[in-house]
């Protein structure tokens, strides 16, 4: 599991300027694809970026971090014997790339080769019973015995109980935070431990304390680097459930472990069954699942695609964005729909959603959906 990857890399100047661009505020992981596609380089892009948010309609010009203050952090990442891995490189975790929206840029410690493992997330509470602790463990351990990688999110209870069962044959952590600040701080030493193993990824800067709104995301990631995702236990309210929507929306299987009904914590799990989760009582029941996907190649997809060409209809005007907005509200609509609807030229459209996406006033959600956000939301 240790040989290299082969394949192109960004060179040291677009590494620096790639995480330049991501690092800005409101560039988020779509409107970074729509950048570079418009405008050919992250580099290109750093410059017009002021302009396209005052057309946006921006109250202020989000700062760009400066060359030295990237450059500061890719060494800090040195230190931490930790890379930054981009979309269309060899290292980059291949199941992620078929995500909505992948992360352009992932910081990485560790054997990248363990990426290359059909990969299975095993999530559920952090206030874990001791019989879900050791189902999780036993699952990991069995499922890494027969080849799979494990995925999860360095939580205490059943992340960290699936961690430690597949130390020796493979897991990812995947951290809400920068990968120098593991949480939950106890967790510190397993981190290592996975990152000496397997890996450690995060999308998240250096020294960056994680916050509630960061797990989401994080769950998202351990949802789509792997091919099916398990929840062992989780309320009916919790995290856990989230990564399963997010993993039935992203087409992996989900699979759920029964638990008592007198046992609050199994009123998740219970209800992802009855939601049509297959069951699990024994890791065979996932890998017969998940068997057939594991022959298939990860989709060799390039990390960015030909824009709508914007040379063939001019930039949009005022009135043109007064249509796109117009048509734009709290409820989410898909770009096609909003291009049919003000009959504007597609790359007209594109524009006009990418400018307000870096003003801060446009969100975006699964689907290729869309939706303005408003002053006090």
């Amino acid at each position: 599991m240790s040989e290299p990857a082969a394949g192109p890399r960004l060179s040291d100047r677009q590494r620096l300027s790639w995480l330049r661009l991501i690092r800005t505020q409101n560039v988020g992981p779509a409107s970074f694809r729509d950048l570079i596609n418009r405008f050919g380089s992250a580099e290109v892009a750093l410059e017009i970026l002021p302009e396209l948010m005052i057309s946006g309609g921006a109250n202020r010009i989000a700062r760009i971090p400066s060359v030295a203050e990237i450059e500061a952090e890719l060494e800090t990442a040195r230190k931490a014997g930790a890379r930054f891995v981009g979309i269309g490189e060899p290292d980059y975790p291949p199941l992620l790339r078929s995500m909505d929206n992948p992360p352009p840029l992932l910081a990485v410690k560790g054997n990248a080769a363990v990426f290359r493992l059909p990969g299975v997330a095993i999530v559920g509470a952090r206030n874990a019973s001791l019989a879900g602790i050791k189902m999780a463990r036993l699952l990991a351990a069995d499922l890494g015995r027969d080849g799979y990688g494990i995925v999860s999110g360095l939580a205490r209870g059943i992340d960290t109980a699936a961690h430690q069962g597949s130390l020796s044959t493979g897991t990812i952590g995947v951290l809400a935070g920068g990968l120098d600040l593991p949480y939950p701080p106890e967790n510190a030493g397993l981190c290592e431990e996975i990152a000496e193993r397997g890996a450690v990824i995060s999308e998240m800067p250096f020294g960056w304390q994680p916050r509630a709104q960061d797990f989401p995301r994080r769950n998202r990631l351990v949802a789509g680097a792997a091919l099916g995702l398990v929840v062992v236990e989780a309320a009916q309210r919790s995290g856990s459930l989230i990564s399963a929507r997010l993993a039935g929306e992203m087409g992996r299987l989900v699979f759920a472990v029964p638990g008592s009904p007198l046992d609050p914590r199994a009123a998740g799990t219970n209800g992802l069954l009855k939601d049509g989760a297959t069951l699990v009582t024994e890791a065979s029941d996932i890998s017969r699942a998940i068997a057939p996907l594991t022959g298939m190649r990860a989709p060799d997809v390039p990390p960015f695609q030909d824009p709508p060409d914007f040379s063939a209809t001019p930039p949009p005007g005022e009135s043109d964005r007064a249509r796109v907005i117009e048509a734009l509200g709290p409820t989410p609509v898909s770009v096609d729909e909003i291009i049919r609807h003000t009959g504007l030229h597609p790359a007209q459209v594109f524009m006009v959603l990418l400018e307000l996406d870096l003003a801060g006033r446009l969100e975006r959600h699964a689907g290729g959906h869309v939706s303005l956000v408003f002053e006090g939301s």
